[in-house]
């Protein structure tokens, strides 16, 4: 059944995804690259004489929102083309194309020079293209993409070339939005914002080509004692607060800033907030938000729509998903085998939804006995897996273990600002797992004012801030441990295929359910009996399987199309109440 969302079949085509792509880091100048392009497909690397079709850009070929008629396979050539016509007189100004992201190689062209390349799925990348810009003429820009499907070493998460179960539609190409800016000469390339919550102060550092002296204000009167903050670029700077006002779920509290450096006036923002491990009353080590004791009570979303795949067709659809999840109750979201839009952190941001974030899985191709049943049997014995069956997982090749390193350190530099994310989840059950001690160290280097979850499932090996516990079929039973704080980051699954609303006839769940009210229930029982008891013996934080259907999946709270919670509300909302730390 061909499933279409309400903001799909309401899609202005000749303005998709309008807004600012990238809220952390805003300017006045934006040119949104969105919408119809050329596009043709090859077997062969050469540049194609003639493009034999329309794809609407940012959504891949396979996705039907692309009006695509065909997509690659694996090993084929993807191409774009459009035309650029601007006015570049003004001296001293550069123009950056900026890529949310391209599965899975790209390459940029403009007027047939290369400007810039990226490799992986799922990162942001920047080709600046002043040089190669000809004024008041038609620029043709291309953009070749390459696919080498799920078993080759890039992060790939849940995409399948034939998708099946828990294994969704692989898609290829442009994926997020593709815009244009112009800037001076000298510009600000990053910002890096920390939060220094016990000080009531912030870390900000301006990243920059050039050393250059910059002002900071901000739009939040209370938040300084004087009018700016005058610094310097490529410097630490730390900003003490007059006020000092928290980040939570309950009060999504964000600061506005200023930064002006020379003729670059850029605007952002942060949140004031501390995540940490710590212990109650009982020695039990417990999640705290901001110094106090807080349940995190989550869900897992993969971000699909039925229409176009991972790329949201409207920002007023991540905002309905997250809303949705508050309203229900939940505080907290595992962004689960994929990395999502800038746009959604921000609304998780001024929504206030704490954000468990998946470093995406990879790798070569894993066995799936040994992740699956060997992995549930080995847990539930509490037999230790060593780290001699690489092979097994999928990352036995160096290469591929310097890539996961590799993506791994994009995804945080990228989203390092994001006050709504918490933890970083490195690895997912055994999906490419590997060094769990070693890379744990490696990632953690990268970012200290984070919780991580090394293996979110299995094969724990003793590291990280949490242990991390998958439970679908077996009684629960929490053991407390000395430091670390103990997780179930996947359980239910519960499933109800609704007519109507489903992307397929086949069904794929762990726990069948005929109707609404059978479905409630169960979901009651579930918590009354194996989750709340779990909470005294060290549970502090629970991620439910999931937030909406996803084609043959249909464990959805959410059906696919969004338009039916499968669910009681006020159930949902009851169980959530409950997940609670009593004192």
């Amino acid at each position: 059944m061909d499933l279409m969302t309400t903001w799909g079949k309401n899609l202005d085509k000749e303005h998709v995804l309008p807004e600012y792509p990238r809220p952390g880091l805003c300017r006045d100048s934006y040119l949104n690259l969105n919408g119809y392009w050329d596009y043709e497909i090859t077997e062969a690397d050469k540049k194609p004489g003639h493009y034999s079709g329309r794809i609407l850009v940012p959504f891949s070929p396979e996705a039907s929102l692309s009006e695509a008629k065909r997509a690659p396979k694996a090993g084929q050539f993807l191409w774009y083309r459009r035309f650029l016509k601007l006015d570049v007189e003004e001296e001293n100004k550069r123009y950056l194309l900026h890529f949310g992201a391209v599965d899975q190689l790209a390459k940029v062209y403009l007027n047939n020079q290369l400007v810039g390349s990226h490799l992986g799925g799922y990162g942001s990348f920047t080709c600046e293209i002043t040089d190669q810009l000809k004024q008041d003429a038609d620029n043709e820009l291309i953009v070749k993409t390459l696919d080498l499907g799920e078993d080759s070493f890039f992060a790939s998460g849940k995409q399948s070339i034939k998708r099946k179960g828990m294994f969704y539609t692989a898609q290829s190409g442009i994926w997020q939005s593709v815009w244009l800016e112009a800037v001076p000469k000298n510009y600000v390339k990053k910002l890096k914002v920390t939060p220094l919550y016990d000080e009531g102060a912030v870390s900000l550092e301006v990243v920059s080509d050039v050393r250059e002296r910059l002002k900071v204000s901000f739009a939040n009167e209370e938040a300084l004692a004087v009018p700016f903050i005058l610094g310097e670029s490529n410097e630490r700077l730390v900003i003490k607060l007059q006020e000092k006002r928290s980040w939570s779920p309950e009060e999504p509290y964000l600061y506005e800033f200023k930064v002006e450096m020379g003729k670059d006036v850029i605007t952002s923002y942060f949140g004031l907030r501390k995540i940490s491990v710590a212990k109650d009353e009982r020695g039990i080590p417990r999640l705290f938000l901001n110094n106090e004791p807080y349940f995190q009570k989550g869900v897992i979303d993969q971000g699909y729509w039925p229409e176009s795949l991972m790329t949201p067709m409207a920002d007023a659809a991540l905002i309905y998903d997250i809303q949705q999840m508050k309203d229900l109750g939940f505080n907290m979201i595992r962004k689960h085998a994929k990395v999502e839009s800038a746009r959604f952190y921000y609304h998780c941001d001024r929504l206030g939804m704490l954000v468990w974030q998946d470093m995406v899985s990879g790798g070569d191709h894993f066995k799936p006995w040994f992740v699956t049943y060997a992995a549930t049997l080995m847990e539930w014995f509490k037999i230790k897996k060593k780290d001699n069956f690489r092979w097994l997982t999928g990352r036995g090749k160096p290469l591929s273990k310097l890539w996961f390193l590799k993506e791994a350190k994009e995804t945080i530099n990228q989203l390092y600002n994001y006050p709504s994310i918490v933890v970083w989840s490195i690895f997912n059950e055994g999906w490419g797992q590997f060094a769990g001690y070693k890379v744990t160290k490696r990632v953690a280097a990268l970012d200290g004012s984070r919780l991580y979850d090394t293996a979110s499932g299995w094969f724990d090996q003793g590291c990280g801030d949490i242990r991390s516990h998958h439970n679908y079929f077996l009684p629960l039973k929490i053991e407390a441990e000395p430091e670390r704080v103990v997780a179930l980051s996947e359980y239910g699954g519960f499933s109800l295929s609704i007519p109507g609303h489903r992307y397929c006839e086949k069904v794929y769940g762990y726990r069948i359910f005929n109707d609404e009210k059978k479905l409630s229930a169960g979901y009651e029982k579930l918590h009354r009996t194996q989750i709340f008891p779990n909470i005294e013996r060290g549970l502090s934080a629970t991620i439910y399987t999931q937030l909406s259907d996803i084609e043959e999946e249909v464990n959805g709270l959410l059906t696919y199309d969004r338009k039916l919670l499968k669910m009681d509300k006020e159930t949902v909302r009851k169980m959530n109440q409950g997940l609670t730390l009593r004192n």
